[in-house]
């Protein structure tokens, strides 16, 4: 069920200009033609008018505040929207988590299991944070990936997660996962899930993969990788492919260090590079960053997070990735050793990333970005192409125009359902 926006949302505003080539793109009607002669020679006809949709409608009618804030997705602290909380108050300056996404116009906000404890409970938590974000549905995602990560097996059936579902060397398999997780997920409110996993597990003491990964062989997570993906996109969740360009082989976590990969350029190509193909062949809506140094893909020292080598001239225009790019949670450790909190937001920006995840200091992160764009470090032009990625994911998935409301029972039948039930036990079979 959907909730339709207001009278004042995003079919009644009316675009007063657009970014683009050079047509007629804020022209309202077509000018009187001349009178032509009796010699029947006809007028020259005005070039077509771009169509305007519901994406540059919502650009449009934002200003920079707005535009800076569709780029964070906090965590958020409480059972409801209006759940008062000394840590919100503490973190953000506001109470309530529908005061939060108020104050900072969030585009986005990630679960975790502080915010789970039952069906009901979580449906009245993603519709009422959907209420307070105003004019712009907000993307509500959550890690789970499962097995080893799941935020949300309190409530979800208990799917096998990557690794088991790799050994079977079946990709309609983890299909068939991905798109009933999908189902849950979206029965909760959840519209955007982390996952999945596109790492290729090529070091057995990695203590951050591991069997969250579906193997150690590139062209078998690859296959399994694009499943899941079209699984995701069957159940309108969005997917993302982790953690670019390639968190396998490291023997350091990035929630604590800052790990480091050896390999060469061939050595991605031929190893870390295929799953992410893959998922951008299958048309995966984000792709999340690592924190890793990768020296010979950018000498720097900088994290891939921060790089523009690696998220922009790989990513974008080697792989020919159009999504939306994911920072991995800039609380981590990995990515918080050269640069304050301020600056790390702003150099994800400018490397590349659309979505930046959970932010140590929000607050000044998002006054870090903002002084940034009204500087010029970050042009304007920047912001708008991550917001429009950010607007067209959303409307790709349905809830650009119109904001998802969850219902309580139907998530109650779709949670656990015997079906689902059923296909966690034979997916490994």
């Amino acid at each position: 069920m959907l909730r339709r926006i207001g009278t004042t949302g995003l079919l009644a505003i009316a675009l007063t200009a657009c970014a683009g080539g050079g047509g007629a793109a804020g022209a309202t009607g077509s000018r009187a033609a001349p009178s032509t002669p009796s010699t029947g020679t006809t007028a020259p006809q005005s070039p077509p008018q771009a169509e305007v949709g519901p994406v540059e409608r919502a650009l449009a009618r934002m200003d920079v505040e707005e535009k800076v804030g569709q780029l964070f997705m906090p965590v958020l602290y409480g059972t409801a929207a209006d759940t008062v909380s000394g840590e919100n108050q503490a973190r953000y300056g506001a109470q309530t988590p529908a005061k939060v996404i108020a104050k900072y116009h969030l585009g986005g906000v990630i679960l975790f299991p502080h915010n789970i404890k039952a069906v009901g409970q979580v449906v009245g938590l993603t519709n009422g944070m959907q209420r307070a974000a105003k004019g712009v549905p907000l993307l509500i995602g959550t890690d789970q990936e499962n097995g080893l990560v799941s935020r949300m097996s309190a409530l979800m059936t208990d799917f096998p997660g990557a690794a088991e579902l790799g050994a079977t060397k079946q990709p309609e398999r983890a299909r068939a996962v991905a798109e009933a997780t999908g189902e849950e997920l979206r029965a909760l409110g959840v519209n955007l899930d982390f996952a999945p996993v596109a790492d290729v597990n090529v070091n057995p003491n990695n203590p951050v993969i591991g069997r969250r990964a579906y193997g150690d062989d590139p062209a078998r997570v690859s296959k399994m990788v694009a499943a899941a993906v079209k699984g995701f996109a069957q159940a309108k969740v969005a997917a993302t492919a982790k953690h670019f360009p390639g968190h396998g082989d490291t023997d350091v976590d990035s929630h604590t260090g800052l790990p480091v990969i050896k390999h060469t350029r061939a050595q991605w190509e031929r190893i870390d590079a295929p799953p992410f193909e893959a998922a951008i062949g299958a048309g995966v809506d984000a792709v999340m960053s690592a924190h890793i140094v990768f020296p010979k893909l950018d000498p720097s020292g900088d994290p891939a997070t921060l790089s523009k080598p690696i998220l922009t001239g790989l990513l974008r225009q080697k792989l020919g990735f159009k999504g939306v790019i994911s920072t991995d949670a800039l609380n981590m450790a990995g990515v918080r050793k050269k640069y304050d909190d301020g600056e790390i937001a702003v150099r994800a920006v400018l490397a590349g990333a659309d979505l930046l995840l959970m932010p140590n200091d929000l607050p000044r992160a998002y006054r870090a970005v903002l002084a940034a764009v009204k500087s010029g470090r970050i042009s304007k032009q920047r912001l708008d192409q991550s917001v429009t990625r950010l607007l067209t994911l959303k409307q790709d998935n349905g809830f650009l125009s119109e904001a998802p409301v969850a219902d309580a029972d139907k998530a109650a039948r779709v949670l656990r359902s015997a079906e689902h039930r059923r296909l966690a036990a034979r997916a490994t079979r």
